[in-house]
This record gives C-alpha cells, structure tokens and sequence, in this order.
C-alpha cells in the first residue's frame, strides 16, 4: 500500500472542501493506505479540542479520532494559521500535530501521490 499526502487549504463557513478531505483520507485508510493530511487557513480548527457536534452541522472530530487511532492517518495542522486564530498548542486535539509548512512539504517528498483540496 502507499501514502496519500492531503493538503486541505479550506476557506470560510460553507467551504466543502475539510469534509472532503477527510471521507477521502477515510477511504484512503479503510484500504490499507497510510494518509498525512495537513490542514492550513480555516482548516485548521479541525485540529481544536472540545468540539461540540450538532445534528445538521458538519462534525469531524470523532471521524479524525478514529482514523488517528488506526496508526495509519496523522493529522497536522499549520501552526501560524491556528496562532493566527486564536488557539495554542495545548487547546490542540490529542492525536494532532502542529507543525510549519516544512512538516507538510516534506510529507510530499515521501508520499507516494499528493492532492491539494481547496485554496479557494
């Protein structure tokens, strides 16, 4: 099986493209692939602790947990983009990394096929 590097650079509320990347990061491991998705600008509050889930709203935080715990998806977030927004480290969701641009570049030099999703 190979590595999927994700680059997910979502925009504002009602961009698809975060539930995108993560139903294919969860295809992607259900068939044995190992998955790096990196999330940057808005994306990055995927990657916040203590989400609350609402019934016609978009929630991940349970789906990424899973796919974390499977030992075959990592999560990183860009870290001056969640700066930017207002958390820190330690408000960072257990399992996600927080790492600088470099974390994700390097991720595409090993990956086996890169996508990039959103940068509307």
């Amino acid at each position: 099986m190979g590595k999927l590097t994700i680059g997910c650079f979502s925009s504002l509320v009602g961009s698809m493209s975060l539930d995108f990347a993560v139903k294919l990061s969860e295809a992607a491991v259900q068939k044995g692939h190992k998955v790096d998705l990196w999330v940057s600008g808005n994306g990055t509050m995927l990657s916040k602790s203590g989400q609350k889930a609402f019934k016609d709203y978009s929630a991940l935080a349970k789906k990424v947990q899973e796919l974390v715990a499977t030992g075959n998806m990592q999560v990183t977030a860009c870290e001056a983009c969640a700066e930017a927004r207002g958390y820190k480290k330690e408000d960072t969701m257990e399992g996600v990394k927080r790492f600088s641009m470099d974390w994700y570049l390097a991720s595409t030099f090993s990956a086996d096929r890169v996508l990039h999703i959103g940068g509307d």
